[in-house]
């Protein structure tokens, strides 16, 4: 086992409240570990030669402070990537502040939250599963479903404590019903998990690298699966900044309107940078 403790540069400013509640608030036990008190979060991270974790603390004006303990130490630089996408540390807010600040409904949001970041993704896979259980549930139901996939599904790892998520091909393998009977879900929701499982692992790719095109296709292709939950992991795994799933109810209900189509017409002045509107208007909300 290998450790290393890494300060991570970014650029201010950086409110943090919102990604701190953003990460408290989608933790799944087992694969997470989030400390109010200290402000830390602790995390599987899956590396090259096998899981790492990490712990994040936002204790810098301008720099996050990481520590990484990996099975290999070739494993560091890479899990040190992944956070950096994890936490949108690489993001131009300067950039994104003025063009949104711009815009009568938004000018008061980004001036309270002046910086705000996207909460990413470490494993795509991992992402869009989670994203499946928690649909039409609240956050606080959607953690106990992850909690209980993980323990029932997941693989030990050498961090005491921590399990890491289950392989595409493991979960590809398993009869809906038993992921229903594990979890408590419906039977719609385990078949989709099931189909969600079976397409990456015939090569849906899940990363941040995938062609956005074919990655909105193929998962719309899938049963259960709607345009609310490949704009969102659109937002999330690919890090698409204009991504915006007009549907999303917390989001209608700050813009104030009823319908997707009028939440989507409201957010063409705000191209391209719709993903942090998106999350002004959430944290506005209290929802993250």
């Amino acid at each position: 086992m290998t450790g290393a403790a890494l300060h991570l540069p970014f650029r201010p400013p950086f409110t943090t409240a919102p990604m701190l509640g953003a990460l408290a608030a989608h933790a799944v036990d087992g694969l997470e570990r989030h400390d109010r008190d200290t402000g830390t979060h602790t995390r599987v991270v899956p590396a090259p030669h096998g899981p790492s974790v990490v712990s994040v603390r936002f204790d810098g004006a301008d720099h996050v402070t990481a520590s990484i303990r990996t099975s290999h130490p070739d494993d560091v630089a890479h899990v040190e990537a992944v956070v950096r996408r994890w936490l949108d540390l690489d993001a131009d807010t300067e950039t994104v502040d003025a063009a949104l600040s711009r815009h009568t409904l938004l000018a008061p949001h980004v001036a309270a939250r002046p910086g705000l970041r996207i909460l990413g993704s470490v494993d795509g896979f991992e992402t869009a599963v989670l994203t499946v259980l928690g649909q039409q549930v609240s956050l606080s139901a959607a953690r106990t479903f992850g909690s209980r996939f993980v323990t029932a599904f997941g693989t030990p790892t050498e961090f005491e404590g921590f399990v890491s998520f289950p392989e595409p091909e493991k979960l590809a393998a398993l009869d809906p019903p038993v992921i229903q009977k594990a979890v408590g879900l419906t039977g719609a929701r385990a078949r989709t998990v099931r189909a969600l499982a079976e397409a990456a692992a015939d090569g849906l790719h899940l990363g941040p690298d995938a062609d956005p095109v074919e990655f909105r296709a193929r998962l719309l292709d899938l049963p259960g699966i709607g345009p609310w939950t490949a704009d969102y992991l659109a937002v999330r795994v690919l890090g698409d900044r204009d991504a915006y799933p007009s549907g999303d109810l917390v989001l209608r209900r700050a813009l104030g309107v009823k319908t997707a189509r009028e939440a989507a017409a409201a957010s063409e002045p705000w191209r391209p940078w719709r993903a942090y509107a998106l999350f002004h208007l959430w944290a506005s909300q209290a929802f993250l």
